[in-house]
């Protein structure tokens, strides 16, 4: 394996009636902000929870941070902060709230155009406030990792960025409020973390045996109870694996010592931008075609894939790689996701213009060996359609 450094310093507090804990772990003498996306939260109890346990703490709420969290928003939230001089965020969410806090804890004290933080990718981020999670939608991993993608709403832009500086202090994670959530979400869930996982190991091989085998245990585990957690929605333990799984798959261990992939994400943020089709749709849509185009450069973890995840071991090779895509596309649909551009009526006309925004972005170069240019971009939504 490669050579490589890790650091991760969040804390994970989980299970049942965790939330409570937030009295230890939030300062006594903060001034907090809680950010929310929609009335989930509220609803089920859990913002009440949240604020009993701050307890005579100084409390602000900022509802209204969207699925794919949009700049536009966010920098209302940042004005607030500044305005109430408050020093303390406290993300209650999922993953697009919680990258929507990394953001505005990093803006908040940042000297310039905040949009900067995303144009440079967040390199120029020197300080950020602290800030918490209390998670309710298992997905991204975001609540133990330090980057997030943020949407310009005006522009069509949607662009990541990462810093240590934004790593959550502690996150909470406790499956039972996640027993209340739409199919669609914990479907969009699954696959996410399951696309999360493939990125960082279907690349090609440098011996990195410990990331390969957790990747791949990460894998088998989604594929075993993705369904189970759709059709028991009040199973503890089926809620708390996938919780678990899915922050594990983007908290850095996987991906330490290995090539990345990265080209479906950076492909379907486009479409997300542009169509507002769900993140987690737009990896079906572009993973498949994306695999199938570059089987021969990762004809080695194709296979491997095919014998480890899918127990794929007879026929040629290329049978066998053929096979692996297919059940990955079977999966997706089985999780109620659909895998053409065409099932979210889009056809062939929408091409040239997610092609000229990645230009625009600068993601000219993808994948693992930056090899994924332009054309084979192209190439990749056309065989998505």
């Amino acid at each position: 394996m490669t050579n490589f450094e890790f650091f991760n310093p969040t804390k994970i507090v989980f299970g049942t009636e965790t939330i409570a804990k937030l009295d230890q772990l939030v300062p006594a003498n903060a001034r907090v902000m809680i950010l929310l996306g929609g009335e989930s939260a509220r609803k089920n109890g859990t913002v009440a929870e949240v604020r009993a346990a701050l307890g005579s703490r100084e409390v602000h709420e900022f509802n209204g941070i969207e699925p794919n969290p949009t700049y536009e928003t966010l920098m209302q939230a940042v004005e607030i902060i500044r305005a109430e001089k408050l020093d303390f965020l406290l993300a209650v969410g999922g993953g697009s709230v919680i990258d929507g806090t990394k953001f505005i804890a990093a803006a908040v004290p940042f000297a310039g155009e905040p949009w900067d933080i995303l144009t440079t990718f967040g390199q120029t981020i020197t300080s950020a406030l602290p800030f918490g999670t209390v998670l309710t939608l298992p997905a991204t991993g975001s609540e133990m990792n330090h980057g997030a993608v943020i949407t310009q709403k005006a522009t069509h832009t949607k662009l990541p960025f990462m810093n240590p500086l934004v790593f959550p202090q502690f996150s909470i994670l406790d499956p039972s409020k996640t027993f209340t959530l739409p199919t669609r979400q914990i479907a969009n869930g699954v696959v996410d973390a399951f696309v999360h996982t493939v990125e960082q190991y279907l690349t090609y091989p440098v011996n990195g045996m410990v990331q390969d085998r957790y990747a791949e245990g990460l894998l088998n585990i989604l594929i075993e109870i993705g369904p189970k957690v759709l059709a028991n929605p009040q199973d503890y333990d089926l809620r708390a694996n996938l919780m678990w799984a899915a922050t594990q798959a983007l908290n850095g261990l996987i991906g330490a010592g290995v090539p990345q992939d990265w080209s479906t994400h950076m492909i379907g943020h486009e479409l997300t931008a542009l169509f507002d089709i769900d993140h987690a749709r737009t990896l079906a849509i572009v993973l498949p075609a994306n695999l199938v185009l570059r089987s021969e450069s990762k004809r080695e973890k194709l296979l491997q894939y095919a014998d480890r995840v899918w127990h794929i071991t007879a026929g040629t090779e290329e049978e066998r790689i053929a096979a692996a895509i297919n059940k990955t596309r079977e999966f997706f649909e089985a999780m109620g996701i659909k895998t053409r551009l065409a099932d979210y009526d889009l056809g062939a006309a929408v091409i040239d213009t997610v092609i000229a925004k990645l230009e625009a972005h600068g993601m000219t170069a993808l994948g693992e060996r930056q090899d994924v240019t332009l054309a084979m971009s192209r190439q990749i939504l056309e065989n998505s359609l």
